[in-house]
Order: C-alpha cells, then sequence, then structure tokens
C-alpha cells in the first residue's frame, strides 16, 4: 500500500515540482541568453559586490558594446577553470575585440585572470545585485541539501498517508451506516406496497362480489320487467 501511495501521490509532486523549476529555467535562459544567476565567492570586488550577493547578468549584451566601467563575468582566459566577475578597466585591442578587467579590491590586474579576455570568454554584462541572499546556498550544500530533501519527500509521503487513511475512513464509515438505511427503507417500502395491496383487494372484493341480497333485489327487478313487457 505504501508504494503504491509514494507511485500515486509523492512522485506526481515532485514530478510537478521538477517541471515547475524546469520551466522557470528554461524561461530564464531564454530572457537573459544564458545561466543568469550567480552567487559572489570572493571578496575581489568588495564594497560593490560582497561575498554571497547574488548577481543577475545579460548575456544578450553583444561582447562589442562593452565599455570601461562596465562589471562582467567571464572565464578566466588561462583555463577556463573558474567563472570570474571582474570590472573592465581598459580596452586592449579592437580587432578583435580585447579588454582587461580589475578586481575593485585588487591593486592590480592578474596575468591570466582578468586579461587577455575576448568574446570567447566573456558570459554576460552584470544587471542587477540582490545582496547577501547568496547565504541561502550555504543551506543546499552537502549534508544540509540532502537532509532538506528527504524531510520535504517525507513530509509528501505522510501527507498522501493520512489523507489516503482519511479517504478509507470515511468509506468505511458510509458503508457501516449504508445497509441500516437501506434495511429500513426497504421495510418501509414493503409496509406501504403491503398496505396498498390490501386496500386495492378489498376494492376489488367489494366490486366484483355483490351481497346475497342485492342478488335477491336484482332478480326481483329482472322479474317485474319482465312481467310488464307481456302486458304491454
Amino acid at each position: 500500500m505504501i508504494k503504491k501511495i509514494i507511485s500515486k501521490g509523492v512522485i506526481k509532486d515532485i514530478l510537478i515540482v521538477v517541471v515547475g523549476v524546469l520551466i522557470i529555467w528554461l524561461g530564464l535562459q531564454i530572457a537573459f541568453g544564458t545561466n543568469p544567476i550567480y552567487v559572489v565567492a570572493s571578496g575581489s570586488m568588495i564594497p560593490v559586490l560582497e561575498v554571497y550577493d547574488v548577481i543577475i547578468i545579460q548575456g544578450h549584451i553583444p561582447f562589442e558594446e562593452i565599455e570601461i566601467g562596465n562589471i562582467i563575468v567571464f572565464n578566466r582566459p588561462s583555463d577556463h577553470d573558474r567563472v570570474i566577475v571582474h570590472r573592465v578597466v581598459s580596452i586592449i585591442d579592437d580587432d578583435p575585440k580585447t579588454i582587461r578587467t580589475q578586481g575593485d579590491a585588487n591593486n592590480a590586474s592578474i596575468p591570466g585572470t582578468d586579461f587577455p579576455i575576448t568574446e570567447e570568454e566573456y558570459i554576460g554584462k552584470v544587471e542587477y545585485i540582490l545582496p547577501q541572499v547568496g547565504y541561502v546556498t550555504q543551506l543546499l550544500k552537502p549534508p544540509t541539501n540532502y537532509i532538506i530533501i528527504v524531510i520535504v519527500v517525507g513530509v509528501m509521503i505522510v501527507k498522501q498517508m493520512m489523507q489516503k487513511k482519511k479517504k478509507d475512513e470515511t468509506t468505511d464509515t458510509l458503508s457501516s451506516e449504508n445497509p441500516k438505511t437501506n434495511e429500513e427503507l426497504s421495510d418501509i417500502n414493503e409496509i406501504e406496497k403491503d398496505s396498498e395491496y390490501s386496500e386495492h383487494t378489498e376494492k376489488l372484493d367489494s366490486v366484483e362480489k355483490p351481497s346475497e341480497d342485492k342478488k335477491d333485489e336484482i332478480s326481483d327487478k329482472e322479474i317485474d320487467d319482465s312481467k310488464k313487457e307481456k302486458k304491454e
């Protein structure tokens, strides 16, 4: 029974949540042209960006439109193993366009990290900052995220089992009450039927079976009528 409840209830709820998240995520990808949400992990851009600030970037802004002073997100040019968010401080070359960045809290640009940045490394421009919202991500790190998932699934299972139990109890209650009600209704119908039948039978007897006195009266009347006819 538990397996049946999980398959029909919990899995359905999980699928709804997953599909909803996917739709939202795909919508964001289309709207911003890339993965739009990043969490600041270092203090290289303090005081503009603090650790655990969430930044939302716009990937539809072409690399050719990036100017000095813009804060951009890009892959580290040396090996593309890290995502960096720094400010553009200079344009090194125009053909192809190559820029140099620097963290606001850093004393100088770091070779292999801040330059050379080309269109290949460019991800998007920072459009919005959500201060300290990134603290939520700390709750989603192992093993906390697994605990949260287990709790959520457990709540779904308990919810479905309670609903199933309540439904079964309601069904049992109705089933236990119905036989008595049906029996009472059946008795009432039988009584009404018997009384109607008896009354109807009595009426038929009174019509079809006249009394002996009435029979004699009818016979005498027929004789008188026959005598009158002869005289005439």
